[in-house]
């Protein structure tokens, strides 16, 4: 049966790729994307929905009923950040997008953009792998149907898709003569594969919930 996802980031790299994937597969029957600001893509499977505050959308909540599945890409980098900034901007925005989510669709597959190098044990030295465990805790703990940590490590674009961050894009660039090289190692993974895997994940919710990208890979190319 087809899934019906509620998606966020599209104007990101991964959000973006994860969307094309849902639009393109023959298993999503239509797509809610959430946005901040307008993105220019057009398709009759999809329906964008603008909202300013992802820490309170109980304005919208009428609106998320009927969805199956919640493809959290949005996030930010820690860079320049301080614990408390980077918290409100990825604990607070995530976990409270969740809990309203939670108490419209509880029978939801919740997917989240994680990181590899994440500390469930919230003690880690580096400050994003703290708030990031902390985050991952709290999404396990809400009562989803399922939920899953996509850990992402080494990224691979292979679809029409760019960074917001300029420098990325420019590393991307100069490392785009070994993608086929990189593609062929299980610490890598593509932008595809990740759209894959959480469509896989909606459809045929596995019991591993924290999946790294040896895990997204062996996903992606499951038949669904």
């Amino acid at each position: 049966m087809p899934i019906s996802p509620i998606l966020t980031g599209a104007s990101g790299m991964v959000g973006r790729a994860v969307l094309l994937e849902c639009l393109d597969s023959p298993h999503v029957e239509r797509v809610l994307m959430i946005n901040r600001q307008p993105v220019a893509l057009q398709h009759p499977k999809l329906t964008e929905l603008l909202h300013r505050d992802f820490t309170d959308i109980g304005s919208i909540r009428g609106l998320l009923k009927g969805y199956d599945a919640c493809f959290f890409c949005a996030g930010v980098s820690a860079a320049g950040k301080s614990e408390a900034e980077y918290t409100q901007l990825t604990y607070t925005l995530v976990t409270s997008f969740a809990r309203t989510l939670h108490e419209v669709n509880p029978d939801l597959v919740f997917t989240y953009v994680s990181g590899s190098g994440t500390d469930r044990t919230e003690t880690s030295r580096m400050m994003w792998a703290r708030v990031k465990g902390r985050t991952e805790n709290a999404l396990l703990e809400l009562g989803f149907r399922a939920a899953y940590m996509f850990r992402l490590g080494v990224l691979i674009p292979d679809t029409a898709v760019q960074s917001k961050t300029g420098w990325v894009n420019t590393f991307l660039t100069v490392l785009r003569p070994l993608f086929p090289l990189l593609k062929r190692f299980d610490w890598a993974t593509t932008s595809s594969r990740i759209g894959r895997a959480m469509i896989q994940v909606a459809l045929h919710p596995p019991e591993q919930q924290i999946l790294e990208n040896k895990d997204i890979n062996r996903l992606a190319a499951q038949r669904m």
